[in-house]
C-alpha cells in the first residue's frame, strides 16, 4: 500500500506547494496519523520524540484552521497560540510555521524573554494571527494588557514533558485557563509523566491519541557507542579528535563554564566551535546558532539547556563529553542527531570511575551497548571521525579585545576632570553600578503580586 500524500490527507494546495519547494513531498508517520483528526477540529494528544515531524504535524492544522477565517477580522486579536519550553524551540517552530502561514495570508510572531519586549509588543499591536511563545514572557505581556487570550481558537502545547521538567506547569495551566473553552487543543509530548497527564485530563476534550513510537524508546537510526579512556588527558585528546570531522557535531557538557572553555579550546586548535548555555545573551545565542547552522562553526558545545531547543538538521554525531545525570537527558541530548529519518551516531565518553553509573543510565534508557577501550587514534574513533576538515586559523579575538581595553584605559587617563569634580572620583559611578547589576526583566513583572520562588525561577529560565 502506497504512502498517502499531503493532498490526500486534506492539506490545502497552497501549503502543499510551499512544502514541496522546501523538498518536503511526503508526510512522516506522526503527520499521517494526526492530520486527519487535527484538520477535522479534534483535540489530539500526539506522542513522538524530537525529530519525528511533530512541528509540521501541528503547524499545518494551525494554519489551515485559522485560514478558514470563521468570520474573524484579520489581525484583530491572536487566534492561534503555540507554547514552547525554550526560546530556541520557539524560534525553530516559528521558522517552520512562517512560510506556510504567509502562503495563507497569516502573520506569525515569536515572544520570549532575554530581549526587550518592545518589538514583541509592537508586533502584537500591528496585528498577528499566530503567536509562538515561552510561558514566562507570555504571562508577563498578558498581565500588562498587551496580549489577549480570549480570541484563541487553537492552542498547541509542544514538548509538554519538558515544560513539566522545568516547572512551568502552573504558568501553562493559568494560560490555558484563560483561553476559550471551546477552542481546539493539541498537545505533543515524548512522555506523559510529571503532571502532563493532568493537563490532558483537564484541557483536552475527548482527545484522540496518536503515538508513532514506544514511549522513551531510542531512535532506530541512531548508533550508540561508549568509549572508555584511561584518564583525563586521554579524554581531552579523544574529544579533540572526535570534534575534528568535517560534518556537524554537538558536544554536551554538564556546566556552562566547561562548555565555554571547551569551545574556546577547540577554536584555538583550529576547529571552529561555538558554545550554547544559559549565561549567553539572546543575541549571542542567535549568533552562535546561526554560525552552527551555516557551517562556519561545525561544532556546537552545549549544556542541557540546548538538548531540547536546538533543531538543526545534518548533525551526524552527538558526543556526551560529560555523561548526563539521568536517562531522559541522555535521550534528549542524543535526539539532536538521527533527525527526520536521517542516520546519526552518539558517543559517550567514560572515565573508569564513571563506568558503574553510566551502565545504570544506559539500562534505563534501553540502550544496549558495550564499552570499548580507546585512544584518540583507535580504529573505532577514526571510523566515526571520517574526513578531517582543514585547520582554520583562529581569529585574534583576545588581542583585539585587549587593544580596545588598553585604548579605553588611555582615553580615561587623558580625560580632564569636570569642573568641581576631583579627578577619578566618578560621581556617577554609583548609579552606573546599580544599572549594571539590575535585573533585565524587573520591569516586566506584575506589581503587587506575589510569586513563589519556583515559579519565578521557571519564568526566568523560559526567558
Amino acid at each position: 500500500m502506497s504512502q498517502p500524500t499531503f493532498s490526500a490527507l486534506g492539506v490545502n494546495a497552497k501549503i502543499v506547494s510551499v512544502l514541496e519547494k522546501q523538498g518536503i513531498d511526503s508526510p512522516f508517520p506522526i503527520q499521517i496519523d494526526t492530520l486527519p483528526d487535527t484538520l477535522a477540529g479534534k483535540d489530539v494528544l500526539g506522542r513522538g520524540k524530537t525529530g519525528s515531524g511533530k512541528t509540521l504535524a501541528f503547524s499545518i492544522p494551525m494554519v489551515s484552521v485559522l485560514a478558514d477565517g470563521r468570520g474573524q477580522v484579520r489581525g484583530a486579536k491572536p487566534r492561534g497560540l503555540v507554547l514552547a519550553p525554550t526560546r530556541e524551540l520557539a524560534t525553530q517552530i516559528t521558522n517552520t510555521l512562517q512560510p506556510i502561514a504567509e502562503a495563507m495570508n497569516l502573520r506569525v510572531t515569536t515572544i520570549f524573554g532575554g530581549v526587550s519586549q518592545n518589538r514583541q509588543v509592537q508586533a502584537l499591536r500591528d496585528g498577528v494571527e499566530i503567536v509562538v511563545a515561552t510561558p514566562g514572557r507570555l504571562e508577563d505581556l498578558v498581565a500588562q494588557g498587551f496580549f489577549k487570550l480570549d480570541a484563541i481558537e487553537l492552542t498547541v502545547l509542544d514538548e509538554a514533558d519538558h515544560m513539566a521538567d522545568l516547572g512551568f506547569l502552573p504558568v501553562v495551566t493559568r494560560i490555558l485557563n484563560a483561553t476559550p473553552r471551546g477552542g481546539q487543543r493539541l498537545l505533543f509530548s515524548a512522555t506523559l509523566d510529571n503532571g502532563v497527564n493532568k493537563l490532558v485530563e483537564r484541557f483536552l476534550t475527548n482527545p484522540v491519541m496518536h503515538a508513532v513510537d514506544e514511549e522513551s524508546s531510542p531512535v532506530t537510526q541512531m548508533t550508540h557507542h561508549v568509549f572508555e579512556v584511561k584518564d583525563v588527558e586521554s579524554k581531552k585528546e579523544l574529544v579533540r579528535k572526535l570534534a575534528s570531522g568535517s560534518e556537524r557535531r554537538i558536544l554536551f557538557m554538564r556546566t556552562k563554564h566547561h562548555a565555554k572553555k571547551l569551545a574556546k579550546s577547540l577554536t584555538q586548535a583550529g576547529i571552529p566551535a561555538v558554545d550554547l548555555h544559559g549565561n549567553l545573551s539572546q543575541p549571542a545565542r542567535d549568533r552562535n546558532l546561526a554560525a552552527f547552522s551555516a557551517g562556519t562553526a561545525r561544532v556546537l558545545v552545549a549544556t542541557d539547556v540546548a538538548a531540547r531547543g536546538v533543531h538543526v538538521d545534518g548533525v551526524d554525531l552527538v558526543i556526551h563529553v560529560d555523561p548526563p545525570a539521568e536517562h531522559k537527558a541522555y535521550l534528549h541530548r542524543s535526539g539532536r542527531t538521527a533527525r527526520a529519518g536521517a542516520e546519526g551516531s552518539v558517543v559517550t565518553i567514560c572515565l573508569p570511575e564513571q563506568r558503574s553509573d553510566l551502565k545504570q543510565l544506559l539500562r534505563k534508557a534501553q540502550i544496549n551497548v558495550s564499552p570499548v577501550q580507546v585512544s584518540a587514534n583507535s580504529e573505532e574513533v577514526n571510523a566515526l571521525v571520517g574526513e578531517v576538515r582543514e585547520y582554520v586559523k583562529p581569529k585574534p579575538v583576545e588581542r583585539q579585545q585587549q587593544n580596545r581595553n588598553n585604548s579605553s584605559g588611555r582615553r580615561s587617563q587623558n580625560k580632564r576632570p569636570v569642573a568641581g569634580q576631583k579627578q577619578g572620583s566618578g560621581s556617577s559611578s554609583g548609579s552606573g553600578s546599580r544599572r549594571s547589576g539590575s535585573k533585565p526583566y524587573s520591569s516586566a513583572g506584575r506589581p503587587g503580586q506575589q510569586r513563589s520562588q519556583r515559579q519565578q525561577g521557571a519564568k526566568q529560565h523560559s526567558r
